[in-house]
């Protein structure tokens, strides 16, 4: 589906920058709890996303400062959009060394596997949000270690203290 909208930005401090998304395209790609699209700005940034419900403001994409920045997208700016639905497992693409972890350690499969699809995401997106594949790896072995260490309960100030000690010991 494709539409053209206008980045706009809430003024609560809670949501930022996003685009509206006309009611035909909620329909066609909401399905229950289930809201998860691939969303293409201007032909060149793909990227996977949710449709969040905005009350009486209808529904909208959030749009980060990177893409804007990488499309040099100004408030009020029009961008054109193409939405699919995103069918993949997650809602978010598995970086291979974060696959291969879980593939591997079946106690810090079940205990990821347990979370929920919000929380498998926060922590696919933190694996996979850095170009080296051997921070990738560093951090799907804290991920990893973390989850059987908590018993699957996230403490996600302590994954970052537990990132920070894995880099300084250069692992």
């Amino acid at each position: 589906m494709e539409f053209t909208s206008r980045l706009e930005k809430f003024s609560s401090e809670l949501w930022g920058h996003h685009i509206s998304v006309p009611a035909e395209a909620v329909k066609k790609f909401v399905d229950g709890e289930n809201r998860r699209v691939i969303c293409t700005l201007n032909g060149r940034e793909k990227y996977h996303c949710a449709l969040m419900p905005g009350g009486e403001n209808g529904w909208f994409i959030n749009v980060n400062k990177q893409i804007r920045e990488k499309l040099n997208l100004q408030l009020g700016d029009a961008v054109d959009v193409f939405l699919r639905k995103d069918r993949s497992e997650y809602g978010l693409p598995m970086p291979e060394e974060l696959e291969e972890m879980l593939y591997q350690d079946e106690e810090g499969s079940y205990f990821f596997h347990a979370l929920t699809k919000g929380k498998q995401r926060s922590l696919i997106y933190w694996c996979s949000n850095v170009k080296s594949s051997h921070i990738k790896l560093r951090r799907a072995l804290v991920l990893m270690n973390h989850l059987k260490n908590y018993q699957g309960n996230l403490d996600f100030k302590q994954l970052h203290e537990e990132l920070k000690n894995a880099n300084r010991q250069g692992l």
